[in-house]
């Protein structure tokens, strides 16, 4: 048995792992970038299409995925003379994903940039730089992985299906 920071192979059950189940839902590649272009305002699916130029087929099925797992909505809207479409509008659930997608976006400036980051996030009121960063209940900063103890969490009798 390996014990990691107190964490065994016996106490911690990796098969309701909360990183695999989330992967499962939004971690396609196609399906983070709808997301990213939910948070910056787009809605339609045509819209959606024209910004990610994802091919039409795949689109459909992300979208259907995500508005399956409550992280989007659809909404009927219909334009004068037009047939009745759908927008995609972010739920609660769909929103509580917007630090996960700071964070992607904050390593790849870190990381892959080539220069200035392409897109800087500004808090609305005040206009500085927004970041996301790990705090503890305590309102202790957590500055990496040696600052946070792992252990397994008592049964609770709920399970998350990893698909």
């Amino acid at each position: 048995m390996v014990t990691i920071t107190g964490v065994s192979d016996a106490s911690y059950d990796r098969s309701r792992c909360s990183v695999a189940g989330t992967l499962a839902v939004v971690g396609e590649k196609w399906s983070l970038l709808v997301l990213r272009e939910a948070f910056l305002g787009v809605r339609r699916f045509a819209d959606l299409q024209q910004a990610l130029g994802a091919p039409k087929a795949v689109l459909t099925d992300r979208l259907a995925t995500l508005v399956q797992e409550g992280i989007l909505r659809k909404e009927p809207y219909q334009a004068d003379g037009a047939r009745q479409r759908h927008e995609y509008r972010l739920t609660d659930k769909g929103r509580d994903l917007y630090p996960t997608l700071v964070a992607l976006m904050q390593w790849g400036d870190r990381h892959l940039a080539d220069g200035p980051p392409p897109l800087a996030l500004e808090h609305a009121d005040c206009g500085a730089p927004v970041r996301v960063s790990l705090v503890c209940d305590g309102g202790h900063e957590v500055t990496g992985p040696h600052d946070v103890r792992p252990r397994a969490s008592a049964t609770t009798g709920r399970t998350a299906a990893v698909r």
